[in-house]
């Protein structure tokens, strides 16, 4: 069986398909307007993705053919592009990934179109932060974390404290977890976004994960769409999702698919990204 845990030449050959990734999501982030359809923004990923010199890693996987995965309003995670235009106030979550050198990145944000309902820019605007917030509170923890539960209990903390200070509902999806990433998009470890009783896998260098908080603004009960891939709230609530690609090494951790590492992100924690060495 493989290991969990990369080498240090490993770690370091992982940082250009992080920083590709995050490219096709710049370039999605700057067209994202009402009128767009998410097949256009799909396109946009392809096109970012492969004059960079990599490989749409979405579309290398089995009965899936796209560069993103287009997540609107209460579809939650693995939405498929198609050509409705998007709408003022649409909540939009783009899932993107890239294999570079045999090693992949993967990571997502969620976007607001611009306009709509005040009340609905506040709902949109609220699931979206905490769930990013609850996603930079599980990264910063793998600087100090002995074993993944404490990232898992971080992500957590972070969702049920807005959620009692609003007084508002915030449901946590228990099926889709985060997961390790290397020559495959998705490997072990399963990282969970809620607190559990076992301690999970230790975090030492060589660990490489994406952290992945997947939100609702009402109940966590989903289900899936007939296409066999959409997850959507039951409830009818919005989804949000936010994820990044995180390097644990000798030094420190990298995100490699934010800019600087996570610099901005990881601030407020006290911690500060170290690029691996090869």
């Amino acid at each position: 069986m493989r290991s969990i845990y990369k080498r240090p030449e490993e770690i370091a050959a992982m940082v250009p398909a992080g920083e590709l990734t995050r490219k096709a999501l710049d370039a999605v982030e700057a067209a994202i307007r009402s009128g767009i359809t998410t097949l256009e923004l799909d396109a946009i990923a392809e096109e970012t993705v492969r004059a960079g010199g990599g490989i749409p890693n979405f579309a290398l996987v089995p009965a899936y053919r796209h560069t993103v995965c287009a997540s609107v309003n209460d579809a939650v995670v693995h939405g498929i592009p198609n050509r409705r235009p998007l709408e003022p106030g649409d909540l939009v979550s783009i899932d993107a990934g890239a294999k570079l050198g045999g090693w992949n990145g993967d990571s997502a944000r969620t976007f607001l179109v611009p306009g709509g309902s005040p009340e609905r820019i506040a709902e949109a605007t609220r699931l979206s932060d905490v769930t990013k917030a609850s996603m930079w509170a599980g990264i910063a923890k793998l600087a100090s974390a002995k074993h993944l539960s404490e990232v898992s209990g971080a992500i957590e903390d972070v969702i049920v404290a807005r959620e009692d200070e609003d007084g508002l509902p915030l449901g946590i999806l228990e099926e889709y977890a985060g997961h390790g990433i290397g020559r495959d998009m998705h490997e072990a470890p399963e990282i969970l976004n809620y607190r559990t009783r076992g301690r999970g896998p230790v975090v030492k260098p060589g660990l490489c994960v994406c952290i992945e908080p997947m939100v609702t603004s009402g109940s966590e009960e989903v289900g899936e769409d007939l296409d066999g891939w959409t997850v959507r709230t039951l409830d009818g609530s919005l989804g949000a999702h936010w994820e990044h690609t995180v390097l644990v090494h000798r030094d420190g951790i990298w995100v490699s698919t934010a800019p600087e590492g996570g610099r901005e992100g990881l601030a407020p924690f006290g911690v500060v990204p170290v690029l691996p060495a090869g």
